[in-house]
């Protein structure tokens, strides 16, 4: 495999932890540094590891052991760090989304271009023997030509667990940005690219109070919609029903359903790596199948998607998370707000290469 790709990662907040136990794992990278505006953050995370600095942002950016940088901050930083690491020379993996809007990440994809460097962006769920199984289902024609999906992601909200949730209702916030990208990342991996999308959102409280930690009983206002609901219309003609929403207490909805001329295949959730992939080519629904594991990353974690990019570096291969997949879905997402406004269907002008399927690996 020769030499590892060495990762700094820049936000030590709660993904963070799922990242590092997953970088110190795998042979294809290693981590040396993490940086973090708050100090003790980034020391707290680095003392957990073996060989692992805490260090400034800057001095991160700069080091000569680290090829590539892991952003983890807040979504409205995630174009600013991104920018900052590709002057520095370096490789860029970021949390998703890619960028707060379609706008920065262009500068983000143009900044690349020039230096030579190679973006990818999570979700890498998809990546999971979950997705990647439903996949292979799909490929093999098993539930014939998909004629269209049903995808749903409800919760009260996360300001019932997270002790900072104010970004989550922020510009860049949001059901569709914050969650969204799993779930049209999975339906782009599944059905190919979105060509036009129409929709609706709703903001129903205009104030939400933090539930745990030691600021619970915080009331702070929402900027976003926090209800959406949309149609994606792929280009193989397949038409997709989504809902994203923090306002709904609970629900028995699929995470995400496949319809075909032959069968329904149901898809395990996609914020998580693996999961049941059920089949069912019964017209009654009585009968269905429990797939057993065909395709992707077993056990995968957190950063599995900068080990597959450290994989493709050295094929000469684009990553399977890559910017121009990510660049797609934020595209998808930011016309799903525009139709959601204007109450007209948006075209989306950007497209993307369905990445290469995982083997069982």
């Amino acid at each position: 495999m020769g030499e590892p790709l060495t990762v700094g990662i820049v936000g030590a907040g709660k993904i963070s932890r799922q990242y590092a136990a997953t970088l110190t794992r795998l042979p294809g990278v290693r981590l040396t540094r993490v940086a973090d505006l708050a100090d003790g953050r980034a020391q707290a995370l680095a003392a957990d590891y073996a060989g692992v600095r805490a260090v400034p942002v800057t001095e991160l950016l700069t080091g000569d052991d680290v090829d590539l940088v892991v952003n983890l901050t807040v979504p409205q930083a995630h174009a600013d760090v991104a920018l900052a690491a590709l002057a520095a020379g370096r490789h860029v993996y970021g949390e998703k989304p890619l960028a707060a809007s379609t706008a920065e990440a262009r500068t983000v994809l143009a900044a690349a271009a020039a230096a030579g460097r190679t973006v990818g962006c999570a979700p890498d769920t998809v990546l999971g023997t979950g997705v990647q199984t439903a996949r292979a289902a799909l490929d093999a024609g098993e539930i014939g030509a998909p004629v269209a999906a049903t995808a749903f992601m409800v919760t009260p909200g996360h300001e019932r667990w997270h002790p900072d949730p104010e970004f989550y209702y922020q510009p860049g916030g949001g059901p569709l940005l914050d969650m969204g990208p799993y779930y049209v990342t999975a339906l782009v991996t599944l059905l190919g690219p979105v060509r036009r999308v129409t929709g609706l959102a709703s903001t129903p409280r205009p104030t939400r109070t933090i539930g745990d930690g030691p600021r619970a009983g915080t009331v702070f206002p929402v900027h976003v919609p926090t209800h959406q609901t949309g149609v994606l219309e792929h280009a193989g003609g397949a038409l997709t029903t989504l809902m994203m929403s923090f306002d709904v207490w609970a629900g028995r909805l699929p995470h995400i359903e496949v319809y075909g001329t032959a069968g329904t295949l149901s898809v395990p959730d996609p914020n998580h790596f693996d999961g049941p992939v059920d089949l069912c080519t019964d017209a009654g629904g009585a009968h269905w199948t429990r797939l057993p594991q065909r395709a992707g990353y077993r056990d995968g974690g957190r950063g599995i998607g900068v080990a597959d990019l450290a994989d493709a570096l050295r094929a000469g291969a684009p990553p399977r998370a890559s910017a121009e997949l990510a660049y797609h879905v934020l595209d998808v997402i930011e016309c799903l707000h525009t139709a959601a406004v204007t109450g007209a269907a948006v075209p989306v002008t950007s497209t993307c290469t369905v990445p290469a399927p995982v083997p069982l690996t």
